[in-house]
């Protein structure tokens, strides 16, 4: 079984076909790269053939590239990792320069056989990065394609030659939100930026490349970059407009990354070096940039993270044994905001959903929500009037709770009342097959609590959805103390078909998401009451990588919903509660009738319109800032550290049971500093010891809050780490 394939037709042109066996999509492999070089050494080598259409036969063209290749190549370096990597990223610019030049001659650029890409679908990555080697690109006209190169997403940057052959095919400028932000395009989008040639209706694909092929000519498959005279598109770095493009370029990257993203720096130095010198010295600059990065200890922290902990996840790799759980009909009781999301994006993975709420009108009202947002994927030309009205058709709103019969899955989201909470769940489980799954939606109520309202606490389950549910990637699933395999199957096949990602925690205050997010809001606010400057707060976050500073963020939640969480946890732990510093600000605010941004007042101040306008100066009147500021090094260590020690103490408990879980679930869930590849992968970047070293410091300072977990302790002092003691490879050993 091979994952190309060569065909010669009887007009001349061979056509190589990408379809690896037993994939959805194709993935590149060494195996792959192999026989695409063989395939390419074929047909340059063979007389008879007058040009080359690559292609697929899948639905897409391919998704990208196995990462694990990288792994590969490193660790066959031995003791030299970065040799290793470079002479492997090298023989990839090779095979792909090869198909380039296609046989011509080097002098006159002349003979070289004509050698298009005929995309059927998504093309991403070194998916997109093998067209751009071709001389001409074809897609088809399907609207749910995606093309572009989202590599600067996962911590790394394309290195198989796609940000020299994209900075030289659009210029700087144009190539930036392709190359640093990762923008995807469909086809038609993608043709109107440049990134592809032609789009052309499915079934005439490859016909419309052939059709180019034969009649290509010398001049037509020589690229801009390797013609005599060749002008970088809007100037070199020493061009006077080249230059101003490169200042701003330099800046914007710093501004969006704070410096704490390599990928995005050595990508602009890949693209600024290599604008300088002729095409091929250019992609040696972009392999050893490549290189660089493959190398720093980030980009392997983000790629564990964001590429292959995710996907493992996604497929299951916590999953219980139990036959399949797929939901056949789901019911949502509550048509709120969480629970018109939840029955949105369930209609939207072909779900039938029944939705209910007390009375038809909050019922439609939930159903509208759906509507709303379908409606923005059809002005945005991503689904069809007729796709809008089959998901819709999928989402029955009532009052009647015996419309649940025959649904296998219920998720209740309705107010966060243990008392109405047990009185839904009777409701609705009187209507229900007795197999049934019944899932609660709760962000902090005990689940084993909750079950107890249930007829079978082996059935009963949590199942934490974050909002916008239509935008946020991670659910919680959570067991209860009696929760079955079957029930954890059941959650886990859901969320797989609805296609986020889950992880899986046992029952505790607060879970583990929440468990991590209010200590980081918690010490910011603390931070303010004793007088360090709000601005500082707010920026060493962000220049330590979380997307939002704790105030900010606590704005975006709600400064009341804060307060009532206060209060009830305040209630359930008495004595031992630590927070009244922070409840003084929280319970402040809240009396001020600042409730965060759903109020247009809270931390930061707003204009009518709702947009942010600054911290408020209110702020400081009451909380004035102390003449003696902390080192930002020490603010950010506070803020960092009061996420990830929860997160030790989490997995400690056994709240959380795999580590993989802990690092993607704070990145999807709640920003945690990406760039780390999440708290235990930023444990392992600093070192245990470091670690140590650091809470001892902020506990002296601060109080026991930071006292080093004992399990931390114990790996600091057996030198070991976290992903190298708890990771999969430790686990197989075992």
């Amino acid at each position: 079984m091979t994952d190309f394939t060569y065909d010669l037709h009887d007009d001349g042109v061979a056509v190589i076909i990408w379809d690896v066996p037993n994939k959805s999509m194709n993935v590149m492999s060494r195996d792959g790269f192999a026989e695409l070089d063989a395939c390419i050494d074929r047909a340059l080598g063979d007389d008879t053939v007058k040009g080359v259409v690559i292609t697929s036969g899948k639905d897409s063209f391919a998704g990208g590239m196995d990462l694990n290749i990288i792994a590969r190549m490193r660790a066959e370096a031995g003791d030299d990792p970065a040799g290793g990597l470079l002479a492997g990223l090298m023989q990839i610019h090779g095979i792909l320069r090869k198909i380039e030049r296609a046989g011509m001659d080097p002098k006159t650029l002349k003979g070289g056989k004509p050698i298009a890409a005929a995309l059927p679908g998504t093309a991403l990555g070194i998916g997109y990065e093998l067209p751009l080697a071709c001389h001409r690109i074809f897609a088809a006209d399907n609207p749910k394609a995606k093309i572009g190169l989202p590599e600067i997403m996962v911590g790394i940057f394309p290195g198989a030659g796609g940000t020299t052959r994209v900075s030289r095919k659009l210029g700087a400028m144009a190539a930036a939100p392709f190359l640093l932000e990762g923008k995807l395009s469909d086809p038609k989008k993608a043709q109107q930026a440049g990134l592809i040639d032609e789009v052309v209706a499915p079934d005439e694909l490859l016909d419309k490349a052939k059709a180019w092929v034969l009649s290509a000519t010398d001049k037509d498959i020589v690229k801009p970059w390797d013609q005599k005279g060749f002008k970088y598109p809007g100037g070199a770095p020493y061009h006077p407009a080249g230059f101003m493009t490169f200042v701003g370029a330099s800046a914007m990257v710093h501004g969006k990354t704070k410096g704490v993203y390599p990928a995005a720096k050595a990508l602009l130095s890949a693209v600024y070096e290599g604008a300088l010198v002729p095409f091929d010295t250019a992609l040696k600059i972009e392999a050893r940039w490549f290189t660089s990065v493959l190398l720093n200890p980030s980009s392997s922290a983000m790629i564990r993270s964001l590429f292959i902990n995710k996907e493992a996840l996604e497929k299951g790799a916590n999953r219980p044994e139990a036959p399949d759980q797929k939901v056949r009909k789901l019911g949502v009781i509550g048509a709120g905001m969480m629970g018109a999301g939840i029955a949105y994006v369930s209609a939207n993975a072909g779900i039938e959903v029944v939705l209910i709420d007390r009375d038809q009108a909050a019922a439609d009202k939930g159903r509208a929500h759906a509507a709303g947002l379908l409606d923005k994927g059809v002005s945005r030309r991503k689904i069809t009037e007729a796709q809008k009205a089959e998901v819709l058709g999928r989402i029955t709103a009532t009052p009647d709770y015996a419309a649940l019969d025959g649904c296998d899955l219920v998720v209740e989201a309705v107010f966060e009342d243990p008392k109405v909470k047990a009185e839904t769940t009777a409701k609705a489980e009187a209507h229900l097959p007795q197999d049934a799954i019944f899932a609660t939606n709760t962000s902090t109520l005990p689940i084993t609590e909750l079950a107890k309202a249930s007829r079978s606490a082996e059935q009963f389950i949590g199942i934490h959805f974050f909002s916008p549910v239509d935008k946020m990637m991670l659910v919680e699933i959570i067991k209860g103390a009696q929760t079955g395999d079957r029930a954890v199957a059941k959650a886990l096949d859901f969320v797989r078909q609805i296609r986020k990602t889950p992880i899986v925690v046992n029952d505790a205050r607060y879970f583990y998401a929440n468990r991590c997010i209010l200590p980081y809001t918690n010490e910011g606010i603390r931070m303010l009451r004793d007088g360090v400057a709000p601005a500082l707060i707010e920026n060493a976050a962000k220049l330590v990588g979380m997307p939002l500073g704790p105030l900010q963020l606590t704005d975006e939640v709600s400064i009341d919903l804060g307060a009532k969480i206060a209060r009830a946890t305040k209630a359930a732990m008495g004595d031992a509660y630590p927070d009244d510093a922070v409840d003084e600000v929280v319970f402040w605010l809240e009396g001020e009738g600042r409730l965060g941004r759903k109020a247009n007042a809270g931390f930061y101040a707003y204009d009518e319109k709702g947009k942010r306008e600054g911290l408020w100066a209110g702020l400081t009147k009451r909380y004035p800032i102390a003449d003696a500021q902390p080192e930002l090094a020490d603010v950010q260590h506070r803020l960092l550290m009061a996420q990830v020690l929860e997160a030790v103490r989490a997995f400690e408990d056994g709240v959380l049971m795999d580590i993989r879980e802990g690092d993607v679930a704070a990145i999807l869930g709640w920003g945690f500093a990406p760039w780390s590849g999440g708290p235990f992968g930023w444990l392992d970047i600093i070192g245990a010891a470091k670690a140590v070293e650091i809470c001892d410091g902020l506990e002296a300072t601060y109080g026991a809050r930071f006292k080093a977990p004992d399990l931390l302790r114990d790996i600091a002092a057996k030198g070991d780490s976290f992903y190298g003691r708890f990771g999969p490879a430790s686990q197989d050993a075992a």
